[in-house]
């Protein structure tokens, strides 16, 4: 069976000190990528990713402090990355936050915080990154959205909206940038457990997603992570502007009743 490989290539994660973000860190350099993980407030974890990559792959890793929303911090990010780890090959848009506020509740501040981390930030990082690909002969440009790309939720207007702009820049972007042989793609999972989120889920009730998601479970941050490496190999060259849903079917089961009879099985 053919293995991913990303040897020599340079890899820039955004929110990779944690969750989601670390999963992908360590899925690049297993498959052979120097790493820059980007961080913005837990330092100590994004050392910890990188001390165990360091531990088990032999990969150059590298972390820096950016908060992705401030141009000046990301292209002093990306000048870092130059000088420790080399020109970027692949791009991992990754870093987002979110609230839950009722929409006459959520302040301005607060609506412009969510939209500088999750859309801002992967059009300034895109940019940086973009320029350097361009010159390097071409790259690959990966944005981690959501299903809330597609599918509403209450509390969430402003993340939802960061989403659904971030599916549209991933399109144009794509379409901007083929043309210097840089493939851009959106990744958009579903119901994903962390060790942030797992407390929240198990309050909540692990059984409602269980139910909810046809698939019968939650999925788990190794399926993403993998998901991205395919996606960032040359196994994947001719997949461009693409919006992958890694969620169980999750956001298709709106009809949550069966009408259908039941039925014999064969034997």
């Amino acid at each position: 069976m053919t293995q991913i490989n990303l040897k020599g290539k340079k890899a820039l994660v955004t929110g990779g000190s944690q969750g989601i973000g670390a999963g992908i860190c360590k899925a690049l350099a297993a498959c052979g990528a120097d790493v820059f993980i980007n961080y913005y407030s837990n330092k100590d974890k994004a050392q910890e990713v990188a001390d165990e990559i360091t531990s088990k792959y032999n990969v150059t890793v590298s972390i820096g402090k950016a908060n992705v929303a401030k141009a000046s911090e990301v292209k002093d990010m990306f000048s870092q990355m130059d000088a420790e780890i080399g020109t970027i090959d692949i791009l991992v848009n990754n870093a987002g936050s979110e609230s839950v506020q009722h929409v006459l509740d959520l302040e301005e501040d607060e609506w412009d915080r969510v939209m500088g981390i999750n859309l801002k930030g992967p059009f300034l990082c895109a940019k940086e990154a973009g320029k350097r690909m361009e010159n390097n002969g071409g790259g690959v440009i990966i944005n981690i959205s959501s299903i809330h790309d597609t599918v509403p939720r209450k509390g969430l207007i402003h993340y939802c909206s960061a989403k659904a702009g971030l599916k549209m820049f991933t399109k144009c972007l794509s379409l901007e940038l083929a043309e210097d042989n840089i493939r851009v793609l959106s990744v958009a999972p579903g119901a994903i457990e962390t060790n942030m989120n797992r407390e929240e889920i198990n309050k909540f009730g692990r059984e409602k997603f269980h139910n909810w998601i046809p698939s019968g479970r939650i999925g788990n941050v190794t399926e993403v992570a993998n998901t991205v490496a395919f996606l960032a190999s040359d196994m994947a060259d001719y997949i461009n502007g693409a919006d992958l849903y890694i969620d169980g079917a999750y956001m298709n089961h709106t009809i949550q009743y069966d009408p259908r009879p039941l039925r014999k099985m064969n034997k």
